[in-house]
């Protein structure tokens, strides 16, 4: 496809500026009435795939970064030609005081072609009147969008004002269908695309014209090559085993795995989705779509089928899982090489199927808990990067940073589970198993009795074996069997999402989790598979305030390895202004286990010490592709930065949430940063005054290598030998004023014209450090200061 002429796109444009004399309701008497194209043609049909190599490329770099996932705004998702194809909606998936849940709008899930989406209340972003290229583009949200912004030129002001700009992550929506487009753009002439950013440049801008122009067709993607076609036979073959224990350990697995983009080939150029459907290998998939990945499939025979994903790769979505032999071995001698027997499969009454100790009671707990452990970055991942992540209710239960890790399945605990987990499988219920309509409150009392019981039947367990001889040590920490980095966490949090990496990134954080196994399910169950979206407040604040339990229940497991007369004493210190009702209510009888730590403590700091020796017992696997270390700056130049992390108090508290630096040695990108704020707090219990929890003269700051995160607030650009300058401004921030001469010098604030390049060598230089795991990053937190 040839882009139009530079003078055709002119007289084209005088055109259309004519055609805006007609009030846009007008537009089915000039261009006819809507009907929905099919715009899908394969590769002969324009054999130089226009779609593919010039516009989709641009789409990734200027677009999508805003318009990705639930939170794209006015749900247009342009991952995927069906989200363009779909096109936008009025209604809000994020509505934190919604009554009553939504009817859920997934893209490939909730319908099935443009017309059903038409039924729902989506409208057009692309003209779907008359098919020339004036009806084209005039009738066309997308197009209309950034012919708005490139009116607008550049932006004359380093700040963007207030009452012209809503950069707020609840800002009120203005979603106009293109009827309504004209009356927008006279009320809100500086609101096109890229909304608060530099506007696309000609190049782009004539592509993107072209395109649209002339229908906006895509080719369709093509064929997978061979060699994943036999990898996707063979393991929706593995998927779809007869026996009954083949068809309940494959349900446990999808339960798990639903959300990871899964992939054979070295560079996962191709992932798919594993998904239910009506129809076994080898036919065209019927995709099942609930929910919730366990409910009722109202089908006799669910099977597992590999579907191809056609998204593009978003950071703040994209779980990557490598299938290959080496996985399917470890499956295989977990789930297959235990001897047990499997008499009859569970079905899908909400009561059983929410409730994975119940549904999957027959699978070994000790074969369960080694599947997650195998990869567990992923099994925390869903939770931080599944739909739950978007929200500060959502992820104010955690702190601002903290370090996991896990109970050796080898420990007696878990090798005597299954009696125990069975006994107590009421007791681990979940509040995903009422419907999205309760009330909160009642719900949370009646979990918290359910906790308690559980939490009084552990300490029991516990003290009965400590009897028996049994010690904290640090050998019940899980060690990875020497190769395996997902041994240690660190999640951190940045306001109104998170991140989880493998290591030990920063300084030693106030808190830490110790997980076990029923503690592991629970979090999936709850905030992955339990979660939805489109849920009401009743369903989103229980679901928060359970999580609750089990973060204190993992902070507990790590007090054991302390002294016991100083466990209560570094509880109260994390909770400090906390109700002191619900802290003793929910952990009196875990406080009183009378076990005592067999750490042999050599000095007063006990904490410290502890974190010293899991990181000692842990070394052979440590991630530490976060160490500045490990980075091509100069030992000065990393010893420089990592000062910041010794500061605490107004200097860290005026950064941002996350400010993602360049590093240029001689004019050429060197190196990436990652600059992280935790906000202290004097206890995570707050569900909706956080505010008031909040301690700025505790705040520090992390500096990691590379990209950490997904929503960045900031881009800095700096010399290598400007790092000293750099670091010395920071910390004598004291002011929005001192912020902004930071920023005046090395700042890339979302107004300036060299945004979009130093966007693009960021994308670059991460998608080089972290092949297959990096994607493209949300632009939709970027700061206006």
């Amino acid at each position: 496809m040839k882009l139009i002429s530079r003078w055709s796109l002119v007289l084209l444009l005088v055109v259309l500026s004519g055609c805006a004399v007609y009030a846009t309701n007008n537009l089915d008497d000039v261009f006819g009435p809507a009907d929905i194209e099919n715009r899908q043609v394969t590769s002969k049909a324009i054999p130089d795939d226009f779609y593919q190599d010039q516009v989709k490329p641009i789409l990734e770099s200027r677009c999508i970064n805003c318009h990705a996932c639930y939170d794209a705004p006015c749900q247009i998702k342009l991952t995927a030609f069906s989200g363009i194809e779909r096109g936008g909606s009025k209604e809000r998936v994020y509505e934190g005081d919604r009554l009553l849940a939504l009817k859920p709008t997934r893209l490939f899930e909730d319908a099935r072609t443009t017309e059903e989406w038409r039924e729902k209340g989506f409208y057009p972003i692309l003209n779907e009147r008359e098919q020339s290229p004036a009806a084209n583009l005039q009738g066309s949200v997308m197009y209309r969008a950034i012919a708005l912004r490139r009116q607008q030129g550049a932006f004359q002001t380093d700040v963007l004002p207030a009452d012209e700009y809503d950069f707020s992550l609840n800002r009120d929506q203005v979603c106009p269908a293109v009827e309504e487009y004209s009356n927008f753009e006279q009320s809100h002439p500086t609101w096109g695309m890229p909304y608060g950013l530099p506007e696309l440049n000609d190049r782009e801008y004539d592509i993107l014209t072209t395109w649209l122009a002339k229908g906006a067709l895509m080719n369709t993607t093509a064929d997978v090559p061979v060699s994943v076609s036999q990898q996707v036979q063979t393991w929706e073959s593995r998927f779809n085993g007869d026996s009954m224990k083949e068809q309940l350990v494959n349900r446990y697995i999808f339960e798990h795995i639903y959300l990871y983009s899964l992939y054979f080939d070295d560079e996962a150029r191709y992932t798919f989705k594993l998904i239910r459907s009506s129809t076994p290998p080898g036919e065209p998939i019927k995709r099942i779509s609930t929910r919730r990945p366990y409910e009722d499939p109202s089908v006799d025979r669910v099977y597992y089928r590999l579907w191809l994903d056609p998204e593009s790769r978003v950071q703040k979505t994209f779980i990557p899982m490598h299938l290959d032999e080496a996985r399917y071995k470890r499956w295989s001698a977990w789930f297959y090489g235990e001897k047990y027997d499997v008499t009859e499969l569970p079905g899908y009454d909400v009561e059983i199927a929410s409730n994975p100790f119940k549904a999957f009671e027959q699978i070994p707990a000790n074969s369960r808990y080694r599947f997650l452990l195998d990869h567990a970055q992923n099994t925390i991942m869903a939770f931080i990067k599944g739909p739950v992540c978007r929200g500060q209710v959502a992820v104010n239960v955690i702190n601002e940073q903290f370090w996991v890790y896990f109970v050796d399945p080898e420990f007696e605990l878990h090798n005597i589970g299954s009696d125990f987990l069975r006994q107590n499988a009421t007791s681990l219920g979940l509040p995903a198993s009422l419907s999205n309509n309760v009330l909160p409150i009642s719900t949370w009392i009646k979990y918290s009795e359910k906790q308690k019981d559980y939490l009084s039947s552990k300490a029991q367990l516990i003290d009965n074996m400590g009897q028996e001889g049994m010690e904290f040590s640090t050998s019940m920490i899980w060690d990875g069997e020497g190769r395996n980095p997902n041994a240690a966490l660190t999640v951190m949090r940045h306001f109104d999402n998170a991140t989880v990496e493998k290591g030990l990134v920063g300084l030693s954080p106030k808190t830490a989790w110790v997980i076990d196994y029923p503690l592991l399910e629970r979090i999936h169950y709850l905030l992955v598979a339990g979660f939805d979206v489109f849920g009401n407040v009743g369903h989103q604040l229980v679901t928060r305030l359970y999580m609750d339990f089990l973060r204190m229940e993992g902070e507990m497991n790590f007090l054991m390895f302390l002294p016991r007369d100083e466990r209560a004493a570094v509880r109260e210190y994390w909770y400090r202004d906390a109700d002191k009702t619900i802290k003793d209510y929910i952990f009196s009888d875990l406080l009183k286990v009378d076990v005592a730590s067999a750490v042999d403590y050599q000095t007063d700091h006990h904490k410290e010490e502890l974190f010293a020796l899991i990181k000692e017992r842990l070394a052979p696997v440590l991630s530490r592709r976060h160490e500045l270390s490990q980075s091509a700056l100069s030992a000065d130049s990393q010893e420089m930065l990592l000062s910041l992390q010794t500061l605490q108090g107004k200097s860290a508290s005026v950064f941002p949430e996350l400010a993602m630096l360049m590093i240029t040695r001689g004019d050429q990108p060197a190196e990436l940063a990652t600059i992280i704020h935790n906000r202290a707090h004097s206890s995570i219990t707050s569900l909706l005054d956080e505010e008031s929890t909040l301690l700025p003269e505790e705040d520090t700051l992390i500096v990691a290598r590379g990209i950490v995160g997904d929503y960045p607030n900031v881009l800095l650009k700096m010399r290598e030998q400007d790092i000293p300058t750099f670091v010395g401004m920071v910390k004598e921030l004291r002011s929005e004023k001192d912020y902004a001469e930071l920023l005046n010098q090395f700042g890339v604030r979302r107004t300036s014209s060299e945004f979009w390049a130093t966007s693009d060598e960021i994308a670059r230089l991460n998608k080089a450090m972290k092949p297959l795991s990096s994607g493209i990053l949300d632009y939709n937190r970027l700061e206006n200061r």
